[in-house]
Parts: C-alpha cells; structure tokens; sequence
C-alpha cells in the first residue's frame, strides 16, 4: 500500500507511539493528533529525527471540528483512533471519561462520515475491560462481553455500539481490537503497567511491587501495534470487533524472566496475591480467522527486547524512572 496518510489519535500515548514508529518505518505518511504535545514515549523507541517525520497536531478529541478538518487538509485515508483516557481518570471523572472516550471516539466517525468516501475504515481501541469478572477459566470469545465492572469498560462497550450503528446508518466499515495487559518500553501508566514498570525498576536496581497476581493475558506491544495497521489496511467490511491475544501466564512468570536476565533482581520484584478482575485469556480466533496470522512475540523475547531498551536509555541518561514513583 503506496501514499497511505494515517491520522493517529492519540499517538503520544503508549499504544499510539508504537503505531507511529511501525507506520513510519513502512513509509507511510503519519500525522499525529493529540492534544499532550509532549512526545516523551515516542522518545523511548524512537529517535529525534525519526519522530521529526510525523507531523503533528496538537488539538483535543473531544472537539469535533478539529478531528473533521485534520482529515481534510491532511488528505487522510486512514485512521488508528487511539484517544482515550484509561480506567483511573473514567473512575475519578466519569464524566471526562465519557467526553474523551465517547464523544471523541463519535467525532471521529463523524469526520469519517463527512469525508465524502475518503475514509472508508477506522481502527478503534476497544478493551478487555468490555468483559467484566471471569466465570472460569476458559478463554473469552468476542460475544461474551458485558457485566462491565469500570465505567471505561462501560465507555468502551459503547463505542463498539456505536461503530455498528455507524456502518448500519453510514457503511462506514470499522474494526475495534480487545487488548488486556499491553507491556513494553512507553508503558507508564496504569495498573497494568507494572509488569514493564517492574521490569524498569530491575534494569536500575530498584524494589517494585506489582499490584496483581494470577493470570493474565500479555501482549507485546509491536504485536499490538502492528494488529492495528493491519486491521486499517484490510479491505474487511462491516463494524467488526476482534480481541487481541499475546501469552497467557502468571504474573509471576514476568518475573522470573526479569530475574534470569538481572540475576541481581532476584528479590527485588513482588507480586499481589489477586488477580485483576477480568478474564486472564482472550480467544483470537476470530481476528486470526479474518486477517491470516497475526504477530506473535513470546513474552521471554518481549520481555528481553523491553530491558534491552531500557538498559540502552538508562546507559545514554535517558530513562524517565519517574512513573516508578506513582
């Protein structure tokens, strides 16, 4: 695919930087649309001049007209939404939460709407939190979501209504991903940040404490990012949804790899005893079914190339260890 111009909301978040660096590195043209100007995790895997061949935009998604007139005088024909605020700021102010994770995900459609066919699809960011608590301890499929326990999964639910409603009413096709517990360099906020904030903590030898145990579902960020580019550029139609799924381990499990690759770590790293309250594996049968194979790095190798990356910032006096405070 030649001349592809991606607008990426959200692209200085953590999911958002690793979407721009794999678009990049495939030559497409990126603009980037967010309304935090600072591009500290593209600086995590990125370089300067690299970062330098996105253009940005610095406006906020719950503004519809700023969304309608990036696609139009930036010539998009594709668009990753990734614009959201995550479970802590949904809990704290539902009412944000809904602003920016709804009515923005709708300006978006909007602006999809008003292209005149321009935009044919948009990749959203959907969740695992759309699940609710496990009943047991087989993998989630697709239209088992529901019993939602945050208002973010509430928000994300929604927005997935709202994209069938949208191809209903506007054949404007869509396809929104379901990933759980995302880990890699850039990964800072969040509770299910702590898998790659502990892995940080070991590269600088510092204690950390992973607020949850059992099992969960890891995905590797590349893998994430490339799961969206490929869900933009599929000639897929409809509003489809899909979840994404990486490894499905313990927790316990990240750190025994952290340990083997810091053997001065051991020790250093806690676990909680309950597990976060959604299901620990998603079934991918679905996304595997309608794109082909799909990226797949094992958490011993996401794991290595995360402290990789780590030790290289921390030895060029580049890594933010900030987020090890919150």
């Amino acid at each position: 695919m030649l001349n592809a111009n991606f607008l990426v909301t959200g692209a200085h978040g953590f999911i958002g930087a690793w979407v721009v660096k794999r678009l990049l590195a495939e030559g497409h043209n990126v603009t980037i649309f967010d309304l935090n100007s600072n591009p500290q995790r593209l600086r995590q895997i990125m370089s300067d001049d690299e970062i330098a061949q996105a253009k940005v935009i610095e406006a906020d998604i719950t503004d519809g007209n700023a969304v309608t007139q990036a696609v139009e005088q930036n010539d998009i024909n594709h668009i990753i939404h990734l614009a959201g605020v995550q479970v802590p700021v949904c809990r704290a102010n539902p009412r944000l939460g809904a602003m920016i994770n709804v009515v923005g995900t709708v300006n978006v459609f909007e602006a999809a709407k008003n292209s005149d066919g321009q935009i044919q699809r948009i990749v959203y960011a959907s969740s695992a939190a759309v699940f609710g608590e496990p009943e047991d301890g087989n993998p989630v499929s697709e239209n088992q979501s529901g019993r939602m326990t945050t208002h973010y999964g509430a928000f994300k639910q929604c927005n997935e209504d709202n994209a069938r409603v949208y191809f209903l009413d506007n054949g404007i096709s869509s396809v929104g991903l379901r990933p759980l517990t995302v880990y890699g360099p850039g990964r800072d906020f969040g509770m299910t940040s702590d898998p790659t904030k502990a892995m940080k903590a070991a590269v600088v030898g510092r204690s950390f404490h992973i607020r949850f145990g059992g099992e969960t579902d890891f995905l590797f960020a590349a893998d994430c990012a490339d799961a969206f580019i490929r869900s933009a550029t599929t000639e897929l139609s409809g509003a489809h949804v899909f979840n994404l799924h990486g490894e499905t381990v313990r927790v316990s499990a990240v750190v025994e790899e952290i340990e083997k690759l810091i053997p001065s770590a051991k020790g250093l790293i806690t676990v909680a005893e309950d597990g976060i309250k959604m299901p620990s594996a998603l079934d991918d049968s679905a996304i595997v079914a309608a794109l082909g194979g799909v990226p797949h790095t094992s958490l011993a190798q996401g794991v290595k190339e995360t402290i990789e990356r780590f030790q290289l910032l921390k030895n060029e006096n580049r890594l933010d260890t900030a987020d090890l405070d919150q």
